[in-house]
């Protein structure tokens, strides 16, 4: 339920959102009906909207994106629409190699767009101008990738129409005039269209792009034969361990591959502004196009054959061949081989050259990372990573010259020149995190550690560097100067988090010396201030302090984010922005962070939210909502710090339950007994202050938050009247191969897989629950795998010990094969028979309810994928939560223990005993997100948040 401060400066050379969130259509589908009244009789058969006081605030017109110039001259307002359609995201799509394609549009499927693009000239004074259109588009166009030429003259973006039968909806690519906002079609030619399934295009220099287009002898998409050339087969005869996660949207046989290939490869295409268009290079699968800072050279990435059936795309062969800008072929970089065996620990990666780049500081120079451990987290070796560096096009014989070994893991670097650059190394596991001090043009300057911390301590932050945007396009650590003052100083960015709430600063740092000078700090009583970009850097060289001009974002609990320009050395405030509330219902809203403590001393955060005018001395105790979600900790300190600002602008969230694992323990060996002690600490505290109706508290929450809301309703029914879980799985067996930052297998921590599980205690649940999902959910935590078994009427499935008889396993769920097959030791010529089961998490957990008696409800949102992005399943999401509420926490009149040390009907002593199990193994709890394509995990560098 978070949603970034800056979702409205957004990063002009991006896609936009594959799943619709920054976008949508005021209107709902025509064919679509909403009831309006709530006869029991029509439940479940039509969508449904919520009372006009949460309509109105999901139909608020959404407010436009930020992005400007190189010459930080000018800014652009890209306007957007409200919610979409479902019709939308009922378009066909394909399902392919971890992608959602949408043929039609040859893109990925429910891309979001602008809808217009509005320019506004910065004023001297810091003020701007009027707004100059970007016109010449036909009617109903909609705009996605929207990117500046380097010298801030023209912008390119992408345009398709309307959708009709008589009509294509490929994109092209169009450019526009930023002084007079003109715009018109890059191509003259009407049949060459854009191919944005991967990387699409870029400015190759400031009249020159290079576009990755659908090839012209491109014919019809390949028919799916009536009959397969031969079985489905996958072996691993050699004895290779694989484990991978659950990914969805893979390929499934040689049409799906043919089919991969039919939209995914491109033919690149050099177009200049003045008309002229050159062919380069042999049509391919290209994923990433990348000039040097010099507009000589250009880094071409591209996948190819062998696929994998059960990894995503991003672990496909890989080959990186550098190019002369005007597309001549000059050496290949690597070609990496499928990578289906990087193993699930958390800081693993894949083997070979990774994250390969150009410097931002040079004109051409190349530098990336090799691991030393094969890829494997678990393998103790040191170096773990060696950084290396080489020209474009080194002097024969000149072998790579290593820049900088690691001990942790590589995390990218921030370049400034040959006398500085800071490198990032991290561990997971220990949350260690350290940034080195190198210097790249001086080998008799030793490197040295600048910060050694653990990335869980927010307190310790030192914030990270300001970037500054080279005339190239590229970003270096900005160097700052004094009048008469030789020291080099850095600004460091920080979101300042203290025991009172997060109070951004500004630091002028010393990189020498250490020593730190704030020269800018939030507002800590009233409003939440940050600093969002530096605009002082159109000019190359070292910033003067005097001339520093930086943007920045303030917002109260109920004043609604907007943009500043300060400027040195006055420290003068300029107002660019003045967007209308989007919520002026929630205006008076009442919003407090508030403490407490866990009964092992663990120190919790919550936002409270209450009633405008609200008073409980005066006005009683409320009925309440817990929305929460896990998140994992190596230490009780850690997990106690405050995170966020009690002066944001209202956005409902709620409070981060923590799961700590201290030492060589992992949180998930206690994961059922903390997240009890978490809850118990939230409602023993709103029940003090007098807020919360003891018989009134529900708790709900998505994806792994959904997961916490089963197990709470499971092991403390005494806390909650009833549960609402949205995205979420609840049968861990079915993801065994590691799930959020678990990252042991189902055969090594067996009984923590099973007591995590809230599908193992639904027999436990007597609290009403709801349960929402989205029927198209590609996240590989929360869908389950497919299980094949023999189809037989009177067994789940069988399996063969011996190529001639047949074990009948009868009424034993499919969910157990996993834990069967470990405790029975099957031999090794041990077969699965075909005939799969593919069914939802939330599907499988809703039929064990029932099975059960439970009070439950199951809602498939047909089309959604994990988030939610059509108005009518919002709506009816909401509507549905409404209801839940009202019915089963608002009227409740069942007895809930008013005392949260007991419960009634023998509920607490199922608590205790499941707090007193044994668990043999151990895990983790983060975002419940898909992991990345490239190495299975998430580097964080730090960075700018200008771009």
């Amino acid at each position: 339920m978070s949603a970034s401060r800056f979702n409205r400066l957004v990063p002009v050379n991006s896609a936009l959102a594959e799943d619709g969130s920054d976008a949508g259509n005021g209107s709902a589908n025509a064919s679509l009906t909403f009831a309006e009244d709530d006869d029991e009789s029509v439940i479940g058969v039509k969508y449904r909207v919520p009372p006009p006081e949460i309509r109105d605030i999901v139909d608020a017109p959404p407010l436009p994106a930020l992005s400007f110039s190189p010459l930080r001259d000018k800014i652009l307002f890209m306007k957007r629409r409200s919610l979409p359609p479902l019709a939308e995201l009922a378009r066909p799509e394909e399902k392919l190699a971890g992608l959602r394609i949408d043929g039609k549009c040859n893109t990925r499927s429910r891309m979001s767009f602008y809808t217009g693009i509005g320019i506004h000239s910065l004023m001297p004074d810091g003020s701007l101008g009027p707004e100059t259109e970007v016109r010449g588009l036909p009617d109903g166009a909609k705009i996605n990738f929207v990117t500046w030429s380097n010298d801030g003259k023209h912008l390119a973006f992408s345009v398709r129409f309307e959708e009709e039968e008589s009509s294509s909806s490929k994109l092209r690519v169009w450019v526009a005039d930023v002084e007079t906002g003109m715009a018109r079609p890059l191509f003259q030619s009407p049949d060459i269209y854009l191919n944005a399934v991967f990387d699409n295009y870029v400015w190759v220099d400031n009249s020159t792009l290079l576009v990755c287009t659908i090839p012209l002898s491109r014919g019809d998409p390949p028919k799916k034969p009536l009959v397969p050339s031969g079985p489905k087969i996958q072996s691993n005869e050699q004895k290779t361990i694989v484990q991978v996660r659950t990914f969805q949207d893979l390929l499934k046989d040689e049409y799906d591959e043919d089919l991969f290939d039919y939209y995914a490869t491109s033919q690149l295409i050099l177009a200049s502004l003045d008309g002229k268009v050159k062919e380069v290079g042999s049509p391919a699968i290209y994923t990433s196009l990348d000039p040097s800072p010099d507009e000589k050279y250009i880094l071409i990435s591209s996948i190819h054959r062998p696929y994998s059936f059960i990894v995503p795309c991003g672990r496909f062969p890989k080959k990186v061949d550098l190019w002369t800008a005007d597309g001549n072929f000059v050496r290949e970089l690597c070609d990496l081989p499928l990578a289906e065996d990087i193993p699930i620990a958390s800081n693993s990666v894949r083997n070979g050259m990774r994250s390969l780049n150009w410097r931002a500081d040079k004109p051409s120079t190349l530098y990336w990372a090799e691991t030393q451990d094969g890829g494997d987290a678990k393998v103790e070796v040191s170096p773990r990573d060696i950084v290396y560096t080489q020209p474009a096009e080194p002097q024969e014989g000149e072998e790579p010259e290593i820049l900088h070994k690691l001990d942790l893991r590589y995390g990218g670097i921030s370049w400034c020149d040959d006398s500085l650059a800071l490198v990032y190394e991290s561990w997971y596991k220990t949350r260690r995190t350290r940034t080195w001090v190198i210097s790249p043009g001086s080998k008799d300057v030793s490197p040295h550690i600048l910060f050694d911390r653990s990335s869980e301590d927010v307190y310790s932050d030192p914030g990270s560097p300001m970037l500054r945007r080279t005339s190239t396009g590229n970003y270096v650590i900005a160097k700052l100067r004094k009048e008469n003052d030789d020291a080099t100083y850095l600004l460091l960015n920080g979101n300042g988090a203290t025991p009172e709430g997060d109070i951004p600063f500004l630091d002028l740092f010393d990189i020498n010396t250490g020593s730190k000078e704030r020269i800018w700090e939030s507002d800590k009583e009233k409003y939440y201030e940050s600093v969002v970009a530096l605009l002082s850097d159109q000019k190359e060289g070292d910033i003067h302090i005097n001339d520093l001009k930086i943007l920045t974002s303030k917002e109260s609990k109920t004043e609604n984010t907007q943009y500043y320009i300060q400027s040195w050395p006055d420290k003068k405030l300029c107002q660019i922005t003045d967007f209308p509330h989007p919520y002026p219902q929630l205006a008076s809203l009442q919003k407090e962070m508030i403490r407490y403590e866990r009964k092992d001393g663990v120190q919790l955060t919550a936002t409270l939210y209450l009633p405008p005018g609200y008073d409980p001395s005066k006005d009683g105790p409320l009925p309440c909502l817990v929305w929460s979600y896990p998140g994992e900790f190596k230490s009780k300190d850690a997990a106690g710090q405050v995170r966020g600002s009690p002066n944001e602008f209202a956005i409902l969230s709620g409070p981060t339950i923590p799961i700590i694992g201290e030492g060589d323990e992992e949180a998930n060996d206690r994961y059922v007994e903390q997240l009890v002690a978490s809850a118990e600490a939230a409602v023993e505290e709103v029940i003090r202050r007098g807020v919360a109706h003891p018989n009134k508290i529900a708790v709900g929450g998505h994806s792994y938050g959904a997961f916490m809301t089963a197990n709470l309703l499971a092991h403390a029914p005494h806390l909650f009247c009833c549960g609402i879980a949205r995205s979420g799985a609840y049968n861990r067996t079915l993801t065994p191969f590691g799930f959020q930052n678990e990252d042991r297998t189902l055969w090594e921590a067996t009984n923590t897989y099973v007591e995590m599980s809230p599908f193992m205690s639904a027999n436990r649940i007597k609290k009403p629950i709801l349960l929402i999902h989205g029927e198209e959910d590609n996240n590989p935590g929360t869908l389950t795998m497919q299980v094949y078994g023999f189809p037989h009427p009177r067994m789940n499935y069988a399996i063969l010990d011996s190529p001639l008889r047949l074990l009948d396993r009868k009424a034993e769920p499919v969910t157990h094969f996993f834990l069967d097959a470990y405790h029975k030791s099957l031999p090794l010529f041990a077969y699965l028979l075909v005939g799969h089961i593919h069914t939802m998490q939330s599907d499988r957990f809703f039929n064990a309810l029932k099975g059960h008696g439970a009070l439950c409800r199951l809602v498939i949102l047909p089309f959604e994928s994990h988030g939610y992005s059509a108005r009518e399943s919002i709506m009816h999401v909401l509507w549905e939560t409404d209801r839940w509420l009202q019915k089963h926490c608002v009227s409740n009149t069942s007895e809930v223990s008013a005392d949260i040390g007991k419960s009634k009907d023998g509920e607490g002593k199922e608590v205790t005993d499941i707090e007193n199990k044994a668990v043999a193994a151990s895990g983790g709890g983060g975002a419940e997100l898909a992991d990345d394509i490239e190495s299975g995990q998430f580097h964080s560098k730090p960075r700018s948040l200008m771009w």
